[in-house]
């Protein structure tokens, strides 16, 4: 304790009276000093039997950026930033021991990026940038809006768009080769999660889906991800909520994102803003967090908006960028004394990255335009008197000529200069375990989602209830005909109409698939035959519970086998209309025009069913081909009528009868084949299997190949971050 109040004094002092960049400690330094051995490990990198022949020793000497094989002395202190910066207390005798790294190290040279039409001025989104990043170290890339972090990020993690191009060369342990899957995790700015499962479960369910092997070898790895995000006390808990309860907060979120890729056990791990929406409390103990992470030896890159001066101390190395020109590359504290040389010292009492992002975030000029006259108790409105655009060209001029450029290159060209052990891919899980995986989540999603499914169910019911007592008490004579059939068409159409209230929980499905997909835990065909299986059982729920309630309010005829296909028949028209949700979820990502689109396609489908009109006396181009090979209603109304009036017969006076076929036919258009309602029911299951095979070509080319429509639109958002 006085250790830590000895230097916490030297800090406050430091802060007040000293100039100099150098002399400015981060708070970190002695807010988070550890005994030795105090850190415990939550994952072990060094247990995994797969890493052995990739293990390297990793030293890097002090007052300078070397890596070679040697022995490190074991650092007491969780926030020993920089090998030439804050020197750790001293060690006891003999405490120096061989140090087992086994993260990947990864080093990029003069990449730049092209991104067409992205920029007025120029395509280049990134601009020869040159750095690396070592095992058991963070490196950061930051910058303003519009600088390019995260095409840089996406860039060293081979997930460009396919619209952008990049030159320069990008290296793992020394070797110019593409990732392994399950050798690297990516974690999204924005990442979808599963609010009705707690927070051990998904991260089980993602590790059936991405590891091979037996079960409880992947409980024992979700244990070690929820250790290592600190989510102990939140792991039974709910992530969305329930009813009333709220859901876990954005940090816990966010974290729970970033185990989800721990459960493979990546050497480096990428993270696109993890400070994304937390406040103060919160960024503080995620970065706490991945400094011990990254402690257990895994490489960890990611990008940042900007700190506090407590998060920026953690840091280890810096990657600076405006407008895609690299200013500094390096040592967190040595890119305060950068700034100093170039001629913008860091003001006392200011955060380092507030100051940096002053100094070359253009959108300060036009602040300091309408503040041109303003002056506060100091003096002038702005330590930085000059242009923003001249202080990019002086700070990015500076770097290029300084040591520290120099130093990175030579950096560069010691990692590349010898291949190292190459990454070695972790396994899939199979097909069929994972359309298992994904079967038995969405039916417990199902289960525990009332608002979305067991909702739907009662207003089915109630919707059948409705129908079934307006049109009771219809008798089985010839006069009820005509009525029998508008019941039918008013129950196929209605309930059709009402699957609307689905929209929102099949777009969750989408937008989890989507996330799931982008880093190869899931596949269109594995989504597609998951979802199917696990909507069966709740969508038959659905239609015998309606199909019984309508049935014997309208008085149809009391046969078992006609009451079967009627529920079967209904079973169909859900599948069917299931997949024409999904095919308007893909295409759209909208619920708005979601909804518009499917109302609009189901009244179409509704005025050429043929209730209205006899299907023959239909215009030909307009309402026969979409009545014939679109619109479900009809099959599934005709099947039905069929079903119903097919082999039944009417009296007409005392000595006539006619046929069911020939009461119905003035009224609506069937078949007099018996067979035709079983043609029908094949016709439903043939759209049932050619809806899903559009949505399967759409989320093939529009995720897997484009990563969807979602990240299109992201793609100027990623370019200006």
């Amino acid at each position: 304790m006085e250790e830590i109040q000895s230097q916490s004094d030297n800090y406050r002092s430091s802060s007040s009276s000293a100039s100099s960049p150098v002399s400015r400690v981060p708070s970190s330094n002695f807010f988070y000093l550890r005994k030795p051995g105090s850190l415990r490990q939550p994952i072990s990198f060094e247990d995994s039997p797969d890493w052995e022949d990739t293990d390297i020793d990793v030293r890097v000497e002090e007052g300078g950026d070397s890596i070679n094989v040697a022995t490190t002395p074991a650092s007491p202190s969780l926030s020993k930033l920089n090998s030439c910066s804050i020197p750790s207390p001293p060690l006891p005798e003999g405490a120096g021991v061989a140090r087992k790294i086994n993260g990947a190290y990864i080093a990029w040279k003069d990449l730049t990026i092209t991104i067409k039409k992205k920029r007025k001025y120029s395509n280049k989104v990134v601009k020869s940038s040159n750095g690396y990043a070592l095992p058991g170290t963070m490196t950061v890339i930051m910058g303003p809006a519009k600088s390019g972090k995260s095409t840089l990020l996406r860039a060293l993690a081979g997930r460009l768009h396919h619209s952008a191009k990049m030159y320069g060369e990008v290296f793992v342990n020394g070797a110019k080769s593409r990732m392994p899957y399950g050798s690297y995790g990516f974690v999204e700015r924005e990442t979808t999660l599963i609010g009705s499962l707690t927070v051990r479960e998904f991260l089980f369910y993602s590790a059936l889906l991405q590891l091979p092997g037996f079960f409880f070898q992947k409980k024992n790895v979700v244990e070690d991800a929820i250790h290592a995000m600190s989510l102990g006390d939140y792991a039974n808990k709910l992530i969305g909520g329930h009813c009333y309860m709220k859901g876990l907060p954005n940090g816990e979120r966010r974290r729970v994102s970033i185990a989800r890729e721990l459960v493979m056990r990546p050497q480096i791990l990428f993270i696109d803003e993890p400070l994304y929406h937390l406040d103060s409390v919160s960024t503080l103990l995620m970065m706490v967090t991945l400094k011990k992470l990254a402690s257990t030896g895994c490489t960890l890159v990611f990008t940042i908006n900007q700190s506090s001066t407590e998060v920026f101390g953690l840091f280890d190395r810096i990657c600076l960028l405006s407008n895609g020109n690299t200013l500094f590359f390096g040592e967190t504290l040595a890119c305060l004394q950068h700034f100093a040389n170039a001629g913008f010292p860091c003001p006392i009492m200011q955060s380092p990255s507030d100051h940096f992002l002053r100094a070359i975030n253009t959108d300060f000029d036009r602040i300091i335009a309408m503040c041109k006259n303003w002056q506060d108790d100091q003096g002038e409105f702005s330590s930085v008197n000059m242009d923003t655009a001249v202080a990019i060209r002086t700070l990015e001029a500076t770097y290029k000529s300084s040591a520290d450029a120099a130093a990175v290159e030579t950096m560069i060209l010691r990692l590349t200069d010898k291949e190292g052990s190459s990454l070695k891919s972790k396994g899939k899980a199979s097909s069929l375990t994972r359309i298992a995986v994904l079967t038995w989540r969405s039916l417990l999603v199902m289960s525990r989602e009332w608002k979305y499914y067991w909702l739907r169910l009662i207003l089915y019911m109630l919707l059948a209830v409705c129908i079934g007592t307006v049109f009771s008490g219809l008798g089985h004579s010839l006069s009820s005909v005509v009525t029998r059939v508008a019941a039918i068409f008013v129950f196929v159409s209605f309930t059709s109409l009402l699957s609307v209230a689905g929209i929102p929980a099949l777009m969750r499905e989408i937008k989890i698939y989507t996330s799931e997909e982008s880093n190869h835990h899931s596949g269109a065909f594995v989504f597609l035959l998951g979802q199917l299986l696990s909507s069966i059982p709740f969508l038959f729920l659905i239609s015998i519970s309606s199909s019984l309630v309508f049935y014997f309010l309208v008085g149809l005829r009391d046969e078992f086998r006609l009451l079967m296909y009627f529920v079967l028949n209904f079973f169909m028209c859900l599948l069917v209309n299931e997949g024409l949700i999904l095919v308007m979820a893909s295409l759209w990502r909208n619920i708005f025009w979601i909804v518009l689109t499917l109302i609009s396609a189901h009244v179409l489908m509704m005025l050429s069913a043929g209730y209205f009109r006899i299907r023959n006396a239909l215009p030909g181009p307009v309402w026969t081909y979409p009545s014939s090979y679109i619109a479900f209603h009809t099959y599934s109304i005709q099947g039905l009528l069929e079903n119903e009036y097919l082999g039944s017969s009417f009296a007409v006076g005392e000595v006539r009868n006619i046929t069911g076929y020939q009461a119905l036919h003035s009224a609506y258009e069937i078949s007099s084949n018996t067979h035709s309602k079983w043609k029908n029911l094949l016709v439903l299951f043939l759209m049932v299997v050619a809806y899903r095979v559009v949505v399967f070509v759409l989320l093939h080319f529009r995720v897997g190949k484009f990563m969807s429509l979602r990240k299109v639109i992201r793609c100027k958002r990623d370019m200006k971050d």
